[in-house]
């Protein structure tokens, strides 16, 4: 028995099977729809009673790509897709009538789009957090995978020829990823409830831009998950005081007894890349001196 080699398996693989199942003899029966392969049979996946399943798969294609890409955590930039880089936002104000209200968001839309440039180096100076001893990534930029913010966030990853993620999902306009996204890191998705899960899974500091109902939503869910303790406090950067500040009144919310004052100290206001970075190193300083 010393040179027997014991097989690794005796049932052929899926995709085997799935290869063979395609090269069969064609009959009234193997015809039929329901003679298909439950895993390669479209029609099946897509049933309404088979949503379940579809969550299941949702959660589970992202985590393996991670894992296999050797990801331990990553730092989430959130923003709007409407903020346009400097020189685009100047064209855009170059373009606009000399008065009214298109005028007025082309010059709020200038004033916001230094923080391209910001997330640009915030992203650059996180993508090069250096890998932990067991080969983990750590900080590995994640952004939606859009234009504007999200794409200063890819961008300033392959600035510094770091791998950077993103997390598109299905929308009624054509849409693609920004150019700036690693490939093989660009996911997609169909349910928003699992996109946001994968967003703060192996989130460890997240930096949030001047950004519209997709920013909020997104933004609120996590401090509402620290807030009520579901998940570890982490670096939460508010970037663009003023903005933030004038669109969402939180001292009125301690005042009204909806939040308490502590939960103000959740989210930390940030205007530059080290501002931000420095929040970072502080936050895990006692659990890793090296930051």
């Amino acid at each position: 028995m010393t040179d027997t080699k014991v097989p690794e398996r005796v049932f052929p693989r899926a995709k085997q099977d799935a290869e063979t199942a395609k090269q069969g003899v064609t009959t009234p029966q193997t015809a039929h729809p329901s003679y298909k392969l439950a895993f390669q049979d479209m029609d099946f996946l897509l049933r309404e009673d088979l949503r379940p399943v579809r969550f299941q798969l949702e959660l589970l294609k992202p985590e393996l790509i991670l894992a296999e890409a050797k990801i331990g955590s990553t730092f989430v930039f959130y923003g709007s897709a409407r903020i346009p880089e400097p020189e685009k936002a100047r064209a855009l104000l170059d373009a606009a009538p000399a008065d009214g209200p298109a005028r007025k968001i082309a010059e709020k839309l200038v004033e916001k789009s230094k923080y391209y440039d910001v997330a640009r180096e915030l992203a650059q100076k996180v993508s090069n957090f250096p890998v932990d001893e067991s080969g983990m990534r750590h900080f590995v930029v994640c952004s939606g995978g859009g234009p504007s913010i999200m794409e200063a966030a890819n961008r300033g990853a392959l600035d510094v020829g770091a791998e950077s993620i993103a997390l598109n999902i299905v929308l009624p306009h054509e849409q693609a990823p920004n150019p700036y996204v690693t490939p093989a890191l660009s996911m997609q998705f169909h349910y928003f409830a699992l996109r946001k899960m994968h967003f703060l899974l192996h989130a460890r500091a997240l930096a949030a831009f001047p950004g519209g109902f997709g920013t909020f939503d997104e933004l609120f869910e996590l401090l509402t998950l620290i807030q009520t303790g579901k998940i570890k406090p982490m670096p939460i950067l508010l970037y663009g005081r003023a903005f933030w500040e004038r669109v969402v009144n939180f001292p009125a919310l301690v005042e009204e007894g909806v939040i308490s004052e502590k939960d103000l100290s959740l989210f930390t206001y940030c205007e530059t890349a080290e501002d931000g970075w420095e929040v970072v190193r502080k936050h895990y300083a006692d659990h890793d001196p090296t930051l």
